[in-house]
């Protein structure tokens, strides 16, 4: 691993894919080599969200019809690609780190890297410094400019000549690249408009851009037709889908206009909402998921505080008045509901009265599932200016406070579930028995998930070997135990 003095980026996290007690991660895709024999060989590397997976199975799928190999392992690469993650530290590192590994592989011999290529978040935010700190990689992309990837490296002859290319109507939508490819995401749109004081997105990915509606359609199909089960719908905001396209036209539809089409226009059996900002619920959109079964009774509601002080200073669009409403709506509306929340601790100002308020509205509320971490100064935004910054010792406290709390709270959830019978989507099937020990009697388990249970960022539910237990199917389980995050389950006869 090359040492070098790069320069510092203060970033803060993604504030909806961290879990209770978050450890930075970068994610790498796993797919075998995938694409026409003779082809040459793409490495793409993804790091950071679920938003970043879609964006690299997209282009995979877009090297690939232009006649590449492509894969998630670098070794034996003519190419690597990275698509890199700008939003914490150590996903910041992480990013480096594997660029200058993947441009070591360089002129190591025949067989070697021919080039390295940069793109994604991290390059739209800092392509001039990336570029004179790390001059080895060969190329660099942002956000806007990603679509010229296939152009740039058939210039660089990395890529076949146009009349090699896979037909269009041969070339898939999305390689999908995951371990648990029954699960899949789709990103309804990109960028934000809101302004939040700790959140810098809308500066590098843009104002708020719905996908047309047909073509959100048209991707559910083709997901339905490569075997995904469950669709976890993505965005910044996934309420404020369509607004953009409706202020134009006041015939374009919003949120519950995509999902009626989504459900009636696919067979996905599961779909599952994300980042949905409590001020942009509305009684529609409850009604529809209270009676359609292909909406996952679960929802992602990104609150970030519970002080009506902190959440005016962070320039969120809620205040607890407007949560607690909201709450009641999706708990009197949707029998069965899970809700999932995320907060800051130690956002500027932050005194311990704020805190207590949080405390106490998480404590009320009583979510299902709670994200938290620590404020984190984010370059060129409001809030990386305000006095008053909390120091890291205290902030830690404050989030082990959280922690215990919510541990708490979602093991009492857990054991109220003990008895009853619920689908679940198998996800793997393993030979370490983890909770069960013994009682497996040295057989497979299942790794499953409920209803309640979005992949990554919740618990899972263990099961006891039984044949019916099929990774990227639906079995009806009894759950029999339950612990703090994770729930085990038999197979219902």
């Amino acid at each position: 691993m090359k040492t070098r003095n790069l320069p510092v980026f203060p970033l803060a996290p993604d504030p909806v894919r961290s879990d209770v007690a978050p450890d930075v991660e970068a994610v790498r895709l796993d797919i075998d080599p995938v694409g026409p024999a003779g082809g040459p060989r793409i490495g793409l590397v993804t790091l950071g969200c679920d938003k970043n997976t879609v964006d690299s199975e997209k282009m995979m799928a877009a090297l690939l019809g232009h006649g590449a190999r492509v894969s998630s392992d670098v070794e034996g690469s003519d190419v690597v690609v990275v698509n890199t993650c700008g939003f914490i530290e150590a996903a910041k590192e992480q990013s480096i780190e594997t660029l200058l590994e993947a441009c070591q592989l360089k002129g190591e011999g025949e067989g070697s890297v021919q080039a390295v290529v940069a793109v994604g978040c991290m390059v739209q935010r800092y392509k001039e410094q990336l570029e004179a700190e790390i001059p080895e990689v060969d190329l660099f992309l942002g956000l806007t400019e990603m679509a010229s990837l296939v152009p740039e490296l058939r210039e660089r002859g990395l890529l076949p000549e146009e009349s090699d290319a896979i037909p269009n109507m041969e070339r898939p939508l999305r390689i999908l690249s995951t371990e648990t490819p029954h699960t899949s995401f789709l990103k309804i749109s990109e960028g934000c408009d809101h302004t939040c004081a700790f959140c810098a997105i809308p500066s590098f990915r843009g104002l708020h851009r719905s996908a047309p509606l047909e073509d959100l359609v048209a991707e559910a199909q083709a997901l339905s037709r490569q075997g995904v089960k469950e669709l976890n719908i993505i965005s910044q905001d996934t309420t404020w889908y369509g607004r953009d396209l409706w202020r134009k036209d006041r015939s374009s539809p919003l949120l519950p206009g995509l999902l009626r089409a989504l459900v009636s226009d696919t067979d996905v059996p599961w779909y599952r909402l994300f980042y949905m900002y409590p001020s942009g619920i509305t009684a529609e959109i409850v009604e529809f998921m209270a009676t359609e079964k292909a909406i996952v009774p679960y929802l992602d509601m990104p609150l970030q505080h519970g002080s009506d002080r902190i959440l005016e200073a962070m320039r969120r669009p809620e205040r607890q008045s407007v949560i607690r409403e909201r709450v009641a709506w999706l708990r009197d509306g949707i029998p069965d509901l899970t809700l999932r929340t995320t907060v800051i601790v130690g956002f500027p100002g932050e005194t311990d009265d704020d805190f207590r308020e949080m405390l106490d509205l998480l404590e009320e509320v009583r979510f299902d599932r709670v994200g938290a971490f620590t404020y984190s100064v984010e370059d060129g935004t409001p809030a990386a200016d305000m006095p008053d910054q909390i120091p890291q010792s205290l902030m830690r406290e404050r989030l082990e406070e959280v922690m215990d709390l919510q541990r708490m709270i979602s093991a009492d959830r857990n054991l109220e579930l003990i008895g009853q019978r619920t689908v679940a989507l198998v996800d793997d099937l393993v030979s370490d028995p983890g909770p069960l020990g013994e009682a497996a009697e040295g057989r497979p388990v299942g790794v499953a998930r409920t209803g309640g249970q979005a992949i990554d960022v919740d618990g899972v539910t263990h099961l006891y070997p039984d044949d019916r237990i099929i990774p990227g199917e639906f079995v009806t389980v009894e759950i029999v135990d339950a612990a703090e995050y994770d729930l085990v389950g038999r197979v219902a006869s």
